[in-house]
């Protein structure tokens, strides 16, 4: 029985992905492969990178447009949005919805650094302002779930 294609980008497909969002437009195999040789520990063949691309346009991750005798390829979603994807995919099958779950494995494997976590306090402000501001509506402010830390 045939396996089902997956909607994720594999990790090799994301490899290629991560190469095109970092270029300015469309590239042809040939651009990307040498890009991917430069990064890879052993040199990859073009057929086996065009092959990897043709699959990633049939799965609907690229869009492939004739240039010449060549294709040229790009992403079919901005990085964001793929990332967007991975992460609540992520969320839901191997966290069960739990965000906090999540989010401290994330710190326990990343081990951040005093900065990111400082830049982590202030997104999680951040989000709780907005959140706090959006449920206003004709009632009361909602009520901190922990004081904001002061800088300093």
């Amino acid at each position: 029985m045939a396996r089902p294609r997956a909607e994720q980008p594999t990790p090799a497909e994301l490899e290629i992905l991560k190469i095109l969002w970092g270029r300015n437009g469309p590239s042809t195999v040939r651009d990307i492969l040498e890009v991917v040789n430069l990064q890879a520990d052993s040199p990859r063949a073009y057929t086996s990178v065009m092959s990897l691309m043709n699959v990633m346009t049939e799965k609907g991750l690229l869009r492939r447009s004739p240039q010449g005798r060549a294709f040229v390829y790009e992403p079919v979603l901005p990085r964001e949005q793929t990332q967007r994807s991975l992460l609540s995919e992520t969320l839901e099958r191997a966290y069960s919805g739990s965000a906090s779950l999540l989010v401290a494995h994330l710190l326990d494997q990343s081990a951040p650094s005093a900065d990111e976590l400082d830049q982590i306090r202030s997104l999680l402000d951040g989000y709780e302002d907005r959140r706090a501001s959006e449920t206003r509506e004709g009632g009361d402010p909602c009520k901190r779930s922990r004081p904001k830390r002061s800088k300093g």
